[in-house]
């Protein structure tokens, strides 16, 4: 079955107001490009983003926080984005933090069918709070209930067009799980291949999982922060964000 949508455009125009929306990536690293900034142009609003962060403040989610269209985010890591952090504290934005491990299991959880597990991670601390818990073998455990969405956004460095991707480095991160995880998974590519031309031992999603697949691009694949070392003294410097083109 041939998956190939025209445009990212073309991908984002049957999402409605008020969607919940698991975005893969890690930093700026592997994050659907394309689709966010469809998705910022559409305009659509009230949204849910599940992603591991938020973005900076004038890239990734950070576009869609800035123009009001995120009403809550499920997040672990938000450090980077000032834009969302003022959204925070004047509780203009709804945000569940979720440990990242937890997170990344909740997500697995909700592909797999799994209804709920329990983790000692944030016994004892607000995480908690609401939760059942329950001591087994002399360790003390938080339930935790799966993470699921209407759609998936994606990013894989090759797929062929019947939707089985191949990743690229650190853009393995969150997309690969997140991809099992909602009603409708999206998925933006460097390469789209024609089928057979990925070695089948290659494949990380299958392509049953994978509704659309599209070309994206051009991509930035900017990064938060650039650590320089003195060649003389070997003392490290933080730089700003900048485009680089070694990344997927």
């Amino acid at each position: 079955m041939d998956k190939q949508i025209a445009s990212a455009d073309a991908a984002v125009d049957g999402i409605p107001a008020g969607a919940t929306i698991m975005m893969g990536g890690f930093g700026l690293c592997g994050i659907p490009e394309s689709l966010i900034a469809a998705l910022h142009r559409r305009g659509t609003r009230d949204l849910t983003v599940i992603s591991n962060n938020a973005g900076v403040d004038d890239f990734g989610i950070g576009l869609l926080l800035r123009a009001r269209q995120v009403r809550k985010m499920i997040s672990t890591y938000v450090g980077e984005n000032k834009e969302f952090e003022r959204q925070f504290l004047t509780r203009e934005l709804e945000v569940d933090l979720v440990p990242q491990g937890t997170f990344a299991e909740r997500i697995r959880a909700g592909g797999a069918g799994i209804g709920g597990f329990f983790t000692p991670t944030g016994y004892g601390t607000v995480v908690a709070d609401g939760k059942e818990t329950r001591e087994i073998d002399g360790t003390h455990y938080v339930l935790e209930a799966p993470l699921r969405a209407d759609f998936a956004f994606i990013k894989a460095h090759t797929g062929d067009t019947h939707g089985n991707l191949v990743y690229r480095r650190t853009a393995r991160n969150f997309n690969p799980v997140m991809a099992t995880a909602a009603c409708v998974t999206i998925a933006e590519v460097e390469h789209l291949v024609s089928p057979g031309s990925i070695d089948p031992d290659h494949v990380v999603t299958p392509g049953i999982y994978v509704a659309h697949i599209l070309v994206g691009g051009p991509y930035e694949k900017r990064i938060e922060k650039t650590m320089t070392r003195d060649a003389q003294h070997g003392d490290r410097h933080a730089g700003g964000g900048h485009p680089t083109g070694d990344r997927s």
